[in-house]
């Protein structure tokens, strides 16, 4: 009899897991650059408010505590404005040197060109991949002891990245970004959001009775990346109904989360 196959180390799923969500940003890119031009702000600015009722949804069904866990009651107090806090503070950070538009398609708020601020594509990019790292983290903890990882987590975090990749493409190629330099931040950061989940899972994996205090730090960012990042370009000169695409967006995912 042959040696039993050993099963996939647990890393490496998360690892993989993430590199599917990730890849959001790859195909948001791919999109902006072959109708670059085509696609105007109220068309990026509705699926960008799309995305975000997506990652909302997100936050509500998965992320957040359920009341009738044990200490559920202090753990939001302190983890949900812990993990807001700390992904300001480097978004503040991050903005001051040229990161501050990164998510914005161009059109009504335009990025920095490298000649008007110096070091602001490396910034674009640091920041792209702090927006990143709480999805990298929640995925990680998902598939900690052997869990199966949620299909809404992975849809929901692909849908939401579609529409980030398409609108900082757009304004990147507007403020004359090079194609090399645009497929470069967004063939790496899937890459890098896999390998932040499959260490994240290493590290954190056995620390399962924090796992809802770790969710909870990650929903914390990734609602302030949401207020910081995502929402502005949204609704700025939004188009008509924008709050009926994002509560559209939010009953997509939702409604994954129930099956």
């Amino acid at each position: 009899m042959g040696s039993p196959v050993s099963p996939i180390p647990e890393y490496v799923v998360a690892g993989l897991w993430g590199l599917v969500s990730g890849s959001g940003l790859l195909l948001g890119a791919i999109v902006a650059d072959a109708f670059f031009g085509k696609l105007s702000h109220r068309m990026v600015a509705a699926v960008m408010g799309f995305g975000g009722g997506v990652l909302f949804a997100v936050i509500a069904t998965e992320l957040v505590v359920r009341p009738d866990a044990a200490g559920a009651d202090l753990w939001p107090t302190v983890a949900l404005p812990a993990g807001a806090a700390v992904f300001s503070s480097i978004n503040w950070y991050l903005a001051s040197r040229g990161a501050k538009n990164r998510k914005r398609c161009g059109e009504c708020v335009e990025q920095p060109n490298e000649a008007e601020h110096h070091g602001s594509g490396s910034a674009i990019a640091v920041g792209s991949v702090l927006d990143g790292i709480p999805e990298a983290l929640v995925i990680g903890m998902s598939v900690a002891g052997g869990g199966a990882i949620s299909l809404a987590v992975i849809a929901g975090f692909f849908l939401a990245n579609v529409p980030q990749g398409l609108s900082s493409t757009s304004g990147m190629k507007q403020a004359g970004r090079s194609r090399r330099y645009v497929y470069t931040i967004w063939i790496g950061i899937p890459l890098l959001i896999g390998v932040a989940a499959a260490v994240g899972n290493f590290l954190l994996g056995s620390a399962s009775a924090q796992e809802p205090a770790i969710l909870l730090f990650a929903a914390g960012a990734v609602l302030a990346m949401l207020a910081e990042a995502m929402i502005p370009e949204a609704f700025e000169n939004a188009p008509p109904f924008i709050g009926l695409i994002t509560v559209l967006g939010f009953l997509a995912a939702y409604l994954i989360a129930q099956h």
